[in-house]
């Protein structure tokens, strides 16, 4: 059965937001909020991993609400001459009036890229209203991550399709698959108004710094400010967020932008998933192995009941392997132990609560590669 999927215009502290919601709040089960990247909205970020064939068989027990941050949806008018872009923290605290008007008490939100962020910012905000976050290629640093991504272009350019192109993609990627990279640049180029993704743009180059710090026991656990719901960090094996090392330096290493995001997170809480053959884009070029690994993740979180017969078909013997590895990095370097498991075929990875992560003070995190 197709949920009913209606759209709306939600008025909020700091202007209208564009929201699409399929299917409706299911009892006291979360809704699954997703946010999108620059240069995207919700149908060019989202509907491959949507539309796949296991995660709607997920979505079957959730409803589902797409946000466009504000201009970036389809058809969306040019913004007034003038117009103030609201900031990110400004975009984050939209998203409360979003859950209040659709009548929504907690999510689990999906982000990618500038929509991790905003994500990031209002779960920090409103902890009581994030049960869970799959963060994509987030970067919780005040680095100017457009700037970055100008410089990887031949000379300087002005021309912003590049720069989101590149920001999207690694060098790799531009040049090895050109079938996706044209759709995107088209996509970019003509599908969403340039002047109001150049604002949306300049909003995410001018975020600050999360100042988000780890958890340590018995020293900073009831002050410190950090995520309090289960994240997972998804990242390319071939993503800009990869290539983009340096520029923020942690305990003596340098660190990537969302191993920086992971160091910084509960590792009890956490999991980063570094997925391979893909780039920028996961949730497009790896459709199946994000709604895996999103599957383990609302397991993890209590809900598997909900999915698990739904999903039966995907428990076979194991024929492939995965590498699980517990990563721990301390003031001198990063160390990783491989650790054999039996797997299911489709299963890459363990879920969040798998494994045990003992209570150090030495920051740990559950690391997957798939």
């Amino acid at each position: 059965i197709n949920p009913i999927i209606l759209e709306h215009d939600i008025e909020t502290p700091h202007g209208v937001l564009h929201v699409t919601m399929r299917g409706s709040p299911k009892g006291n089960r979360p809704v699954i909020l997703t946010y999108h990247d620059i240069g995207l909205n919700h149908k060019s970020c989202f509907n491959t991993l949507f539309n796949f064939e296991d995660m709607m068989e997920i979505t079957q027990h959730f409803a589902v609400v797409h946000v466009d941050a504000p201009g970036q949806q389809e058809g969306a008018p040019p913004f007034p001459t003038g117009y103030q872009y609201p900031t990110m923290d400004e975009l984050a605290e939209m998203l409360p009036s979003v859950l209040t008007q659709l009548k929504v008490n907690s999510v689990i939100g999906i982000g990618v890229g500038a929509g991790a962020y905003i994500l990031t910012c209002f779960a920090l905000n409103q902890p009581s209203l994030v049960e869970g976050l799959v963060l994509i290629n987030v970067d919780p640093c005040a680095e100017g991550w457009i700037d970055w991504a100008a410089s990887k272009l031949t000379g300087w350019t002005s021309n912003l399709v590049d720069i989101v192109m590149a920001h999207h993609f690694s060098t790799e990627e531009l040049t090895d698959n050109q079938e996706l990279i044209q759709t995107y640049r088209l996509h970019i180029a003509q599908d969403i108004n340039q002047d109001n993704l150049a604002l949306f743009c300049g909003s995410y180059n001018a975020r600050q710094d999360l100042g988000i710090e780890r958890p340590v026991a018995g020293l900073n656990e009831n002050t410190v400010k950090t995520l309090t719901c289960p994240s997972l960090l998804v990242v390319g094996d071939t993503s800009p967020a990869v290539e983009a090392v340096v520029s923020f330096q942690v305990q003596g290493q340098f660190f990537f932008f969302v191993v920086e995001c992971n160091s910084r997170l509960n590792p009890t809480k956490t999991t980063l998933l570094k997925m391979a053959d893909c780039g920028g884009l996961p949730q497009v070029v790896q459709p199946g192995k994000l709604a895996e690994a999103f599957k383990y993740f609302v397991q993890g979180m209590g809900y598997s009941n909900h999915i698990l017969i739904s999903l039966s078909h995907l428990t076979v013997p194991a024929a492939g392997m995965t590498r699980l590895s517990r990563s721990r990095s301390s003031s001198s370097s990063i160390t990783s132990t491989d650790a054999s498991r039996n797997r299911n075929m489709n299963s890459p990875l363990d879920g969040p609560n798998s494994g045990v992560l003992d209570n150090q003070g030495r920051p740990q995190t559950m690391e997957v590669s798939c």
